[in-house]
């Protein structure tokens, strides 16, 4: 009985098969939809590490029950300045890397 081998792809093959290749604009958005919802679930996590409700984060940061829900579910929506003030209220470290073309800057 002959066997077939299986071919492996990696998430990366995949990826660039079904999404598009790095660098481009399909690519881009992808990625970057993705690092938002990882966001969004990062705050939920650290919240109910907190024992804080939403409604009680929306106070200490100054803002609706409803806008802590919805950065929640997709951070896209939020600006910097909140994701900050989110993270300060939760007594969270946070990192911004931003790259330049070539060169790469690590904001704290």
């Amino acid at each position: 009985m002959a066997t077939k081998d299986l071919k492996t792809y990696s998430l990366a093959q995949m990826k660039d098969k079904y999404i598009g290749k790095v660098g481009t604009q399909e690519r881009d958005e992808f990625e970057y939809e993705l690092r938002m919802d990882v966001l969004g679930k990062m705050i939920k996590a650290a919240r109910q590490e907190r024992n804080l409700t939403q409604e009680e984060l929306g106070r200490l940061v100054g803002v609706q029950k409803a806008q802590i829900s919805k950065l929640e579910s997709s951070a896209n929506s939020a600006t910097i300045g909140t994701i900050i003030k989110v993270f300060r209220a939760l007594k969270a470290e946070i990192n911004f890397n931003v790259k330049l073309e070539d060169n790469f800057v690590k904001l704290t």
